[in-house]
């Protein structure tokens, strides 16, 4: 769950975490980039804009803007929540859960926000959509936080966007926050190890092979691709509160990519590659920022 409650939540947390330590592999300075309450940017194919999750009377929704945080277009405008945009990488579609009748249904959309249609049965609760290379699936997973704080078993699947149909690609324990790499041949993924402890996996596209990339005693999750594939940026709290890092894709050289002055999570690279914007929440609320991604060979 990443909504307008769990903001303020993690955002009073943060507060009081170790923001001011000395920031290790600290690439550049982070810039923010939204004035307004604004979180969990996913960047369009052209690199141009992001869609965002905007925070309106209470309410979220989906806005889509500039990614220097200017020109705001509002997608939603109603009486739900509507979490976890991700552009589809052929820039059609938008992807999203909507909480409507205190559901969590996996929807597309068009781009624009017009023809909005289930893909999930509202029976069911499901979270974190993000999309296949070739724009023909969504991966999602199951709702972990069912009874909260305690963790309930979820698993990742695959749903076909034109035919509707559902795979299921990994189980077993609580697997969320779902990214296909950009060739199609891997997925990175959070998953519990401990009750207080998450990690960033590596799983074959078809579920198999799941191994441990970070390995870590701390707090790591929210996995994201580099464009060329080479590396993995994410979330940790290993160096007291939780900022944004990048691995390499086989875990090795992990870097801190900036101090900020809250919580970060949620990463994700700009289409060139050469950024990382993220939102961090704080005692006056979630923006997103951006900082230089440190991934070339220096260091």
């Amino acid at each position: 769950m990443k909504g307008a409650a769990l903001c303020m939540a993690v955002a009073a947390a943060a507060s009081l975490g170790a923001c001011g330590g000395v920031a290790a592999d600290t690439a550049g300075r982070a810039v923010q980039v939204t004035h307004g309450m604004y979180l969990d940017p996913s960047m369009s194919p052209d690199g141009a804009r992001m869609v965002v999750v905007a925070l309106v009377d209470g309410r979220e929704q989906l806005a889509v803007m500039n990614t220097d945080g200017s020109s705001v277009i509002m997608l939603t405008n109603d009486a739900y929540d509507h979490e976890d945009p991700s552009w589809s990488p052929d820039g059609r579609s938008i992807a999203f859960m909507s909480k409507e009748d205190d559901g969590e249904v996996i929807y597309v959309m068009d781009a624009d926000g017009a023809n909005r249609r289930a893909l999930t049965p509202a029976a069911q609760r499901n979270i974190h959509p993000t999309w296949s290379p070739d724009s023909t699936e969504i991966l999602y997973c199951s709702n972990d936080d069912l009874a909260p704080p305690a963790k309930n078993d979820a698993n990742i699947y695959a749903v076909d966007v034109a035919s509707g149909a559902i795979r299921m690609l990994i189980s077993g324990g609580v697997n969320t926050y779902a990214n296909m790499s950009p060739d199609g041949s891997m997925i990175a993924f959070r998953r519990m190890v401990e009750e207080a402890n998450s990690e960033v996996w590596l799983a074959n596209a078809d579920g198999s092979g799941a191994h441990n990339l970070t390995a870590h005693p701390a707090f790591d999750g929210w996995p994201s691709w580099s464009p060329d594939g080479r590396w993995i940026a994410f979330a940790s709290d290993r160096d007291g509160n939780q900022q944004v890092h990048v691995m390499r894709a086989d875990g090795t050289d992990v870097r801190r990519v900036a101090e900020t002055p809250g919580r970060g999570t949620a990463p994700q690279f700009s289409r060139d590659g050469a950024n990382i914007f993220f939102p961090v929440c704080t005692r006056a609320g979630c923006e997103i920022y951006r900082a230089p991604a440190p991934t070339g060979d220096e260091g």
